[in-house]
């Protein structure tokens, strides 16, 4: 695929992901921030169904969403994908960097929201600020996406079942969250939109004003393949 059409891609999904986040946000502050939508049903559901053992389970799950294991995913697969040492340096740069940014803008529209969490009452883990977009979701979310574009440009074959797991660990981190009792799910789908958003931005940016020769380097010919 051409970097322009790389570029469009991205540049509309992460504009339909944005434009959804912000029809959703503008319902979010319209509504003052309550329950939207299947909100309390999902959390209702999730409180009356907590064995002695999911909660912790959930708990190690969701802890994987944020922190560090995010970044060193990140950084590998970065490392993993270059095939010279500046292609390494270069996506073990802009990667984290994405992350970073995308986790300080999620952090910068929370506060504005300012969306109430639920009742204590339901918590069953740890929790901070406000609610909408969840943290965790978008930090997931986003560490799942990058993980995802290194595996498909350094495997491009027999990488669907690894790109389905590293998926599911994103979804899965926010659907802890509700889990857990500490988000609304309108929080999650918000968290989402927001990732795939960003990353559709920072996928464009790249694809317009990285150097071509720092991509193509040290890719093999068609004649070179043909000789090994």
């Amino acid at each position: 695929m051409k970097r322009k059409d790389i570029s469009e891609l991205a540049g509309s999904a992460g504009l339909g992901a944005w434009t959804a986040f912000g029809v959703l946000t503008m319902v979010v502050i319209g509504h003052d921030g309550a329950p939207l939508f299947g909100d309390e049903d999902a959390l209702s559901w999730s409180v009356a169904h907590r064995p002695d053992i999911a909660p912790a389970l959930a708990r190690g799950l969701t802890a994987t969403g944020t922190g560090v294991v995010p970044y060193a995913l990140v950084i590998l697969a970065a490392l993993l994908t270059g095939r010279t040492t500046r292609q390494r340096v270069l996506a073990a740069t802009l990667a984290p960097a994405c992350l970073a940014t995308g986790q300080a803008l999620r952090y910068g529209v929370m506060s504005l929201i300012a969306r109430p969490r639920p009742a204590l009452s339901n918590w069953a883990g740890n929790a901070s600020g406000w609610s909408f977009p969840s943290g965790h979701t978008t930090t997931a979310a986003l560490t799942a996406g990058l993980v995802i574009l290194a595996i498909c440009v350094r495997s491009p074959h027999g990488r669907t079942p690894l790109c389905l797991a590293v998926g599911c660990w994103g979804v899965l981190v926010g659907l802890t969250r509700v889990y857990l009792g500490v988000h609304w799910f309108t929080d999650i789908v918000g968290g989402w939109l927001f990732a795939i958003g960003w990353l559709g931005v920072c996928l464009c940016a790249a694809a317009w004003w990285v150097p071509t020769r720092l991509i193509s380097e040290g890719a093999e010919l068609p004649q070179e393949r043909a000789q090994l």
